[in-house]
């Protein structure tokens, strides 16, 4: 590494959609995209890339021009999109937004939970027609929460439910008491867990074991009248079996953040189901997250320059950091 490093840059197409990187440019060369220049040529000779688009996914085509890179930064959370075999045979290091976005997605997910206990979906189609319609719902407290997925957004959904009142445990890589989550139980058990849970939360990174993890026998082992919450990658669920759950009542209801076509295309049959919460990928993203996720990749530069270990470095094998 070098003290003053060149910064190629993707997502953003100059320093003020990045706040605070305009200070660095009278020290540091940072290059941005511009017409008629692909990635791979200026990519050659960067020593950092600054992934600041969470859904890039092109830069396989200009890895053998990154003759100088030593470590990406990505402004998400979940990295699948960037491990393509050379990368995560490769020294360099990747680092993520880790804990960015874990209070944003936990309050989301109380907030979907509520919102289901509630029936506010209903009410705004009620309004929207000028019903007034009477009805009970349900109360939550004391209602069971599975969360699949036992990394630090998981963890923080864990810490707030359970300080609203419902009753939490999560899967993960192996079975062990949790301060947070009571007790995490091991992949393995994931179908015969699913049977006591009113809500399934997923937010398991994306990879391969994880890929199609939820499908027919997953949703017919859910009780007929759980809900389920996806806020990890569209991939874990198998979408088509998810419709006929959702359809044929074997499954309540599904909130979903997260598809495996995104946008989601105007024909998918999951916009227009009573039963389903649609939202655009934006369960961990809140006013001025931005800022917070630039001062991750300030404070890991500092790091990076002054020769210190490194936050929030992903495991490439794994799919995920191990910290």
């Amino acid at each position: 590494m070098t003290e003053n490093p060149v910064i190629a840059v993707v997502g953003a197409e100059g320093p003020d959609e990045i706040p605070g990187l305009k200070a660095l440019e009278s020290e540091l060369e940072i290059r941005y995209p511009s017409a008629g220049k692909p990635l791979s040529d200026y990519v050659r000779g960067a020593e950092i890339l600054l992934c600041w688009d969470f859904q890039f996914s092109e830069f396989q085509t200009a890895w053998e021009n990154a003759d100088q890179l030593k470590w990406i930064f990505w402004a998400g959370a979940g990295v699948d999109s960037l491990l393509f075999p050379e990368l995560v045979e490769s020294d360099v290091v990747l680092t993520n937004s880790r804990g960015v976005f874990d209070r944003s997605m936990a309050e989301y997910v109380l907030g979907l939970i509520i919102a289901f206990g509630k029936d506010f979906p209903e009410t705004g189609r009620l309004q929207a027609r000028h019903v007034w319609k009477h009805r009970y719902t349900e109360q939550l407290l004391g209602k069971e929460v599975l969360i699949v997925g036992a990394g630090s957004i998981g963890r923080q959904i864990a810490r707030l439910l359970k300080a609203f009142g419902l009753k939490v445990s999560g899967v993960g890589r192996r079975h062990r008491e949790d301060p947070d989550f009571g007790v995490i139980y091991a992949g393995g058990d994931l179908d015969s867990r699913l049977a006591a849970a009113d809500f399934v939360v997923v937010i398991c990174p994306s990879t391969p074991e994880s890929r199609g993890m939820f499908g027919a026998a997953q949703f017919e082992a859910m009780k007929d009248s759980a809900r389920l919450i996806n806020m990890a990658r569209g991939e874990i669920l198998d979408e088509a079996a998810l419709v006929d759950a959702l359809r044929n009542g074997t499954i309540a209801g599904a909130a979903l953040d997260v598809f495996t076509e995104e946008p989601l295309p105007e024909t998918s049959r999951l916009w227009d189901m009573d039963n389903v919460i649609v939202s655009p990928h934006m369960s961990g993203d809140f006013h001025e997250h931005l800022d917070v996720v630039a001062a991750a990749f300030f404070d890991n530069l500092r790091r990076y320059r002054g020769g210190e270990p490194m936050l929030n470095v992903i495991d490439k094998k794994a799919g995920f950091s191990l910290e």
